[in-house]
């Protein structure tokens, strides 16, 4: 079979529009190519030297990583653009967009926001209520929330706390009666629950608590762990730390964005910034066991400072003090009710089905590391 001819000209018009349609082809890459990585600027709310603001870089670095350097964060120490209690209002704005700190932060803006993790969480540790808010309909109720004050935000509950100490103070508390005009620092629901047992509360952000309490300005202050509160130089103002308390035994941080800066992200970045939360939130959880037990220890061998428990009947006084307060709050604030009714039906279960399910864990230590009693002498006939 032989070949169709071809005139001269019309193997010229072939050549000719292939070419044209190879420029188009090769044209179009370079009209849709990525004007480069999309970079955030971020602030936490926490000091360059605490273990928190190296959380707030861990998550950065996780997403970064994933994205291959499409989408980059750059995290700042707080103060570096605005105060640490400023960071909400620096978010929703623009200013920032993004940062890291704790719900309970912004406390001044709407006083429900403290549920995540401000107050004794009717039971719950911090991963419960992480649980309520993914599964119980809390993520829900927070962008309700935030809608009803306008905050132009998208925010990441992640990181689940371990229980925080009642805080440091000159000598040990025996008693709800040593709160009475005590200078105290805290924060959240908390004020309210302290200022009940007496104490004349200020709520001041991390990093200037301990300048305050050497200053004589706080008597005693709370702030969060053996690691944070090593490195923020808490036994250089005090030596006696007593741990539990239900002031603050369910808190999480908060992974915060711009919403129109988030709305603007591929659905692809979007998906990788979710899974990012929870891998940070695991790994934080991981890395704070360690850090923190590491920390207890050093605090007592090379600070001596002395660890004591909170005694049950200031315990059970806190819980008292924050059911006046919530009751209250709730009375003046729908939202607040609505969030503590969502929050109450969700531990009713599963603080009950913890509580009978997993084994204590004081039985197994006793028995690997006290030392053990020696055997009675057999008694002589």
């Amino acid at each position: 079979m032989t070949e169709p001819k071809t005139s001269p000209l019309s193997r010229r018009k072939f050549i000719g529009g292939a070419t044209a349609a190879g420029a188009v082809t090769l044209g179009f890459p370079m009209i849709a190519k990525a004007q480069g990585p999309i970079s955030m600027r971020w602030q936490s709310t926490w000091p360059a030297k605490d273990i928190f603001h190296e959380y707030a870089n861990d998550f950065a670095k996780r997403v970064n990583d994933m994205t291959g350097g499409e989408l980059k964060i750059d995290v700042l120490p707080a103060g570096a653009v605005v105060p640490a209690f400023g960071l909400l209002d620096a978010v929703s704005k623009g200013t920032l967009d993004g940062g890291h700190g704790v719900l309970v932060y912004h406390y001044g803006k709407q006083q429900a926001l403290a549920l995540w993790g401000s107050g004794p969480a009717f039971g719950m540790d911090a991963n419960m209520l992480l649980s309520w808010h993914k599964y119980g309909g809390g993520k829900n109720l927070l962008a309700k929330l935030y809608a009803s004050i306008g905050a132009n935000v998208v925010s990441f509950p992640y990181g689940p706390m371990p229980t925080q100490p009642l805080g440091w103070f000159k000598k040990p508390i025996t008693s709800a009666a040593d709160f009475k005009g005590l200078k105290y620092r805290t924060v959240g629901i908390s004020i309210d629950v302290f200022t009940a047992m007496g104490a004349a509360v200020n709520a001041l952000p991390g990093g200037e608590i301990v300048p305050a309490m050497d200053r004589g300005l706080l008597d005693a202050a709370e702030f969060n762990n053996a690691t944070s509160d090593r490195l923020l130089g808490f036994p250089d103002v005090a030596k006696v730390c007593m741990l539990q308390s239900y002031h603050q035994n369910a808190e999480q941080f908060e992974i915060m964005f711009n919403k129109a800066r988030f709305d603007a992200l591929p659905d692809k970045m979007k998906a990788i910034i979710e899974v990012a939360v929870e891998a940070s939130s695991a790994d934080m959880s991981w890395k704070a066991v360690d850090r923190y037990s590491k920390d207890y220890i050093e605090l007592q061998i090379k600070h001596n400072v002395r660890f004591f428990k909170t005694p049950d009947a200031i315990l059970q006084n806190q819980l008292a003090a924050y059911d006046q307060a919530a009751e209250k709050k709730a009375a003046e604030n729908p939202l607040f009710k609505e969030i503590v009714e969502s929050q109450k039906a969700f531990a009713e279960r599963a603080v009950r089905w913890d509580l009978d399910t997993n084994v204590g864990r004081r039985m197994a230590y006793n028995h690997y590391f006290l030392p053990k009693k020696p055997a009675a002498a057999p008694k002589k006939a």
